[in-house]
């Protein structure tokens, strides 16, 4: 009962939409019926030639003139003229002027690298002097271990 409801509602949407295109073809037609041969105002659109001479006498008058350059000499005076002038540099700053390094890249690049490597080397240099530090503490407590245990069996012999 439910598909029913929606497939006759499918249906009548259909219908809709297929007047809405006829309506829109018909006026369109129709508005196109005095526009598509002549160009929308009744008349025919005439060309405009720039490169082309046509042989037609009739055309000839659309013909456009060829394009003439510009003054190219008086632009180029102007930026002649615009360069004498000196611009005086108060301050220069060498550091910009000297050449970098051929390796700054590379060591911009590894520099993360760089840092997480000193990192792991700090550490490690540091568990080696506590295992340094614990192995020599281990063997003075076995000194003093054997020492006493040396020095009982002195007081034993005696």
């Amino acid at each position: 009962m439910i598909m029913e409801d929606k497939v006759g509602a499918l249906e009548d949407e259909a219908m809709k939409r297929k007047e809405r295109l006829k309506a829109l073809r018909k006026k369109h037609d129709e508005g196109a019926s005095g526009e598509h041969k002549t160009g929308g105002n009744g008349k025919i659109p005439k060309p405009v030639f720039r490169s082309y001479t046509p042989a037609d006498e009739q055309l000839k008058d659309t013909v456009l003139d060829p394009a003439r350059p510009g003054d190219v000499e008086s632009e180029i005076q102007e930026q002649l003229e615009a360069a004498q002038t000196r611009v005086v540099i108060e301050e220069l700053d060498i550091t910009t002027l000297a050449p970098r390094k051929p390796d700054w890249d590379l060591k911009r690049d590894i520099a993360t690298k760089l840092e997480k490597l000193e990192k792991r080397t700090q550490r490690a240099i540091a568990e080696l002097i506590r295992d340094r530090l614990k192995s020599e503490q281990t063997d003075l407590a076995t000194q003093v271990t054997i020492g006493s245990q040396s020095q009982n069996y002195e007081d034993d012999n005696d």
